[in-house]
């Protein structure tokens, strides 16, 4: 099975709101909600994958002929390359009535692992999700990140115990997902938290913790002061928020400030090899693409998973070889125009 082939069967199982488009810019789906749009007019999506398109690399040819490697070693577990599947919730919802959370998240983990990446889970009101996505990453020996939406202190502890005895390698919060409506009708609320109500978070987790939705160089430094692991730059997919900047935007600034001293991961817009490159080069230790991976699921269940990794795999090896880099740490910022 080929990306193509996963498209096109996708398309007949995704229904409604997604419609698997050949490229994932978000101009189709935009305000769509139910599914893979956003509350807002949809202009963050957009600008996400839209930034991305217009850097530019610069090509050069005359280095040694070798295979790229393209993998990388990220809490003490390697990777065959620096890319995630992102953490996807209400999929019945979302995405059309073939798979529930569950069952998603148990192809999306065992897919990932055979792919040879891993996956972030998705979370939600029901523990039944985040108990079975603890099943799935046991099962596939802990090629999973737990992504726990900013619940009150109560419901994070009861998460923990769900997920603490996984095998887990990382543990994940989207604090970006504070703007969604569900979390704001909780007693007691849901939603953004203090830097000293993050080091509680940070101190009770079973494994090395991430916090997602840093979108600011201030950001980035309370994550940082509160002892997280290291951060997602993210706003959600453009999902929670009209008129903020694109992830490619920011990542720079937030890489001065913080690079080398937590693992710096960024999403939004990411749908290629080029955009992996791209991302890596302005500093990124990996990446999460998430739509797309839905459409891969969709499509081809585990097979399709593979056949998506193994495009961006091969695209990145392309491009690598076609810039001078042998290795991951070979990208750097001299490969941008």
């Amino acid at each position: 099975m080929d990306y193509k082939q996963v498209l096109e069967q996708a398309r007949g199982n995704i229904g409604p709101y997604c419609k698997a488009c050949p490229v994932c810019n978000g101009k189709r789906c935009k305000n769509q909600i139910p599914g893979p749009g956003a509350k807002g007019n949809g202009d963050v999506a957009i600008r996400n994958y839209d930034k991305w398109q217009e850097i530019r690399i610069n090509m050069d040819t005359l280095c040694e002929n070798v295979t790229p490697d393209t993998s990388v070693e990220i809490f003490g577990k390697k990777f065959d390359l620096p890319v995630f599947a992102g953490p996807v919730g209400a999929v019945k919802l979302h995405y059309g009535e073939k798979y529930t959370d569950e069952e998603y998240n148990d192809i999306i983990i065992s897919g990932a692992k055979d792919a040879g990446i891993a996956a972030f889970t998705g979370d939600g009101t029901n523990p039944a999700v985040m108990q079975a996505a603890a099943k799935a990453i046991t099962k596939y020996e802990g090629c999973g990140v737990p992504t726990i939406k900013p619940w009150n202190i109560d419901t994070i502890k009861e998460k923990f115990d769900l997920i603490k005895d996984s095998g887990c390698f990382a543990v994940a919060m989207d604090v970006d997902a504070a703007g969604l409506p569900f979390l704001k009708n909780m007693t007691p609320p849901a939603g953004g938290k203090t830097v000293q109500q993050m080091k509680e978070i940070v101190s009770l987790s079973p494994a090395p913790f991430i916090v997602k939705g840093v979108m600011t160089v201030k950001g980035a430094l309370k994550a940082k002061e509160a002892g997280a692991a290291a951060i997602v730059v993210s706003n959600h997919g453009g999902r929670v928020l009209d008129g903020t900047p694109s992830t490619a935007e920011v990542l720079p600034e937030i890489v001065k400030a913080v690079g080398g001293e937590m693992k710096i991961i960024v999403d939004g817009g990411i749908r290629t090899g080029l955009d992996i490159f791209k991302a890596l080069a302005l500093g990124a230790d990996a990446v999460i693409i998430a739509r797309p991976y839905v459409t891969a699921v969709y499509g081809g269940a585990q097979e399709g998973v593979k056949a998506y990794t193994d495009k961006l795999k091969a695209e990145l090896a392309d491009i690598m070889s076609m810039c001078g880099a042998k290795t991951i740490k070979d990208i750097n910022g001299d490969m941008l125009f």
